[in-house]
């Protein structure tokens, strides 16, 4: 793992609570984002825990820049922050961050958060990152698409993909997806996985933000 914070004292504890826990190893600590990027290059971690607010260069942009020099498989980017409905936190899900954790987290919780995020998981729930994306979303300046017309940036996308990616981006769980649909969890599971193959997207949470930006999704519409 390395660990990215900008105050000292935080990023002390963090590291003593990952080096005390069996199974993790701490291959380096960052003070910033750029030496986040050239520790990240140097040491090639399988999880990346990332202070977003930071003086010089962001946790936005220091992960965008890994992600963007990481050869596969790509390091999963657990971002920390005060407060879930953050916008830095957003920009970070679009870049491709895994999941995000609030600092007033305890050690139980952040243990947790980083053995999900090395499995694979996304580390927030469906409906907490649908209300983030709600949030922003609108200030991207994604648009409405005409009526029964896919959004341009999805014409890629088969009739039920975008049925999947649509309730995805309403929060619900690949299980409630699966009811909704009446098709097996296996299968949106493929219906994903195809969908984020052809948008060239790394995670669930990027799937979410462009359902939104792209106007399939309206934040605070029906959406039915």
């Amino acid at each position: 793992m390395l660990v990215v914070d900008d105050q000292f004292l935080i990023r002390a504890g963090l590291v003593g609570v990952l080096r005390a826990a069996p199974g993790i190893e701490v291959v380096g600590e960052a003070g910033d984002g750029a030496e986040a990027v050239e520790l990240a290059a140097a040491t090639h971690p399988d999880v990346i825990l990332m202070d977003i607010r930071m003086p010089g260069m962001n946790g936005i942009t220091a992960t965008e820049r890994i992600l963007a020099a990481a050869p596969e498989p790509l390091p999963r980017v657990l971002v920390l922050t005060t407060f879930d409905l953050d916008e830095y936190v957003y920009g970070a899900l679009r870049a491709g961050a895994a999941g995000f954790l609030l600092k007033d987290s305890g050690p139980e919780r952040l243990l947790a958060a980083v053995a999900a995020v090395a499995s694979g998981d996304a580390l927030f729930a469906p409906s907490v990152t649908r209300r983030l994306v709600e949030a922003f979303a609108v200030r991207s300046g994604g648009a409405p698409a005409p009526a029964g017309a896919p959004p341009a940036d999805l014409a890629a996308l088969t009739g039920r993909e975008l049925e999947v990616l649509k309730l995805i981006a309403q929060g619900l769980s690949n299980g409630e997806i699966a009811d909704r649909l009446y098709i097996s969890e296996a299968t949106v599971k493929t219906h994903l996985n195809r969908t984020m193959n052809k948008l060239d997207l790394d995670t669930r949470a990027q799937a979410v933000v462009i359902a939104y930006e792209t106007g399939l999704v309206i934040p605070g519409g029906s959406n039915l």
